[in-house]
């Protein structure tokens, strides 16, 4: 594919129409709403909340108000790196795994699914509501920092999962290898043939 993209904005569809992994389009689609909520959500949250203390110093408010910006921004940046990953490779060709976006856009979702879980765990008591799910349940009796833990660790196997398909498979690299050999021998051989003939 020839066309190129500029910034985030068209990074987005550019990965859509170069994938051809159902799974990473879904995700590409599904994807860039949910971070376009989240940055939605982040943003008027934070209109708010500089409203009601603007009258107040500095110091506790204003490291909060940072970290609510850090906190939406750590979410935001997971979210679009699956695309953003697809749409470089495509444009710049690399030579990757052959199941590179598939499991991109897997781990996508799985990145998806953690900030769910981490709402659930941090929700605070008065927004629980009664539950008959062991699962949950579970979730619930976890202490509220913890949800943290999940969008941490699958922000993670995103940046992993580049990370390790990226380059190629090792089968393909090897592949690779016992060809460049083939190839070599049957020139070397060629080469031989016709000094014998001179």
């Amino acid at each position: 594919m020839a066309e190129s993209y500029r910034g985030v904005f068209g990074a987005i569809p550019y990965a859509f129409r170069a994938t051809e992994s159902l799974t990473m389009r879904a995700y590409t689609a599904l994807g860039a709403l949910a971070a376009g909520f989240v940055a939605l959500v982040v943003t008027l949250a934070l209109v708010v909340w500089m409203g009601e203390t603007v009258s107040a110093q500095g110091g506790t408010f204003l490291f909060s108000r940072s970290l609510f910006v850090v906190a939406g921004l750590g979410a935001v940046g997971p979210l679009l790196a699956p695309i953003l990953f697809v749409a470089r490779r495509h444009r710049r060709g690399d030579r990757v795994a052959d199941t590179y976006d598939r499991w991109m856009g897997v781990a996508g979702f799985l990145f998806l699914l953690s900030l769910y879980l981490g709402m659930v765990i941090s929700a605070p008591e008065g927004l629980r509501d009664p539950t008959d799910s062991a699962v949950i349940g579970a979730l619930y009796a976890l202490p509220q920092p913890a949800g943290f833990v999940p969008p941490v660790a699958a922000a993670l196997a995103v940046f992993a999962t580049h990370f390790r398909l990226r380059g190629g498979s090792d089968d393909d690299a090897a592949a690779g290898g016992e060809g460049t050999v083939d190839e070599a021998a049957v020139d070397g051989g060629e080469s031989s043939d016709a000094d014998e003939s001179a």
